[in-house]
């Protein structure tokens, strides 16, 4: 379990007003599934609040220091039904894994990027000459050469 100071505590606490609970412990307590839950939780956000339902204040309290022990978390707040867990994001060794295939990916991307962007400027380039031809083809009011006069205003 990690221990924060007060400092850290109060501003994850504000951090984690805004925030809605992602995992509910009902009946089961902390069945398998639900700590998976709150482990996939805690990587993808840090900071999570976890509703717990039809248990006492007591029961509440072991609840919580069972959870920050099993995943390694820190306890920020309980309040209530609502529990308020923070965990710095684990780096896996998977992710560097996969950074590679992501890499060749970004490549073909950039490549079909690329080819779409030179589509896109022959299109303009092209809409540019033939707007300009009309322009050149449609007489001007008040002589060829000369720009045309606007209303008086």
């Amino acid at each position: 379990m990690i221990e924060l100071t007060p400092a850290q505590r109060r501003e994850l606490r504000a951090r984690a007003h805004h925030l809605s609970p992602v995992v509910t412990i009902a009946g089961n307590g902390l069945a398998p599934n639900v700590v998976a839950e709150i482990e996939r939780s805690l990587q993808a956000h840090e900071l999570i609040k976890v509703r717990i339902q039809g248990t006492e204040r007591d029961q509440r309290d072991a609840l919580m220091l069972e959870l920050c022990n099993t995943l390694g978390a820190a306890p920020v707040q309980h309040i209530g039904n609502i529990l308020v867990v923070w965990r710095e994001r684990k780096t896996e060794e998977k992710k560097v894994a996969q950074a590679a295939p992501a890499k060749r990916a970004a490549g073909a991307a950039t490549a079909k990027s690329a080819a779409a962007f030179a589509a896109a400027a022959r299109r303009a380039a092209l809409m540019k000459a033939s707007a300009e031809k009309r322009r050149a083809a449609t007489p001007r009011p008040g002589g060829r050469g000369k720009p045309a006069v606007g209303r008086g205003r």
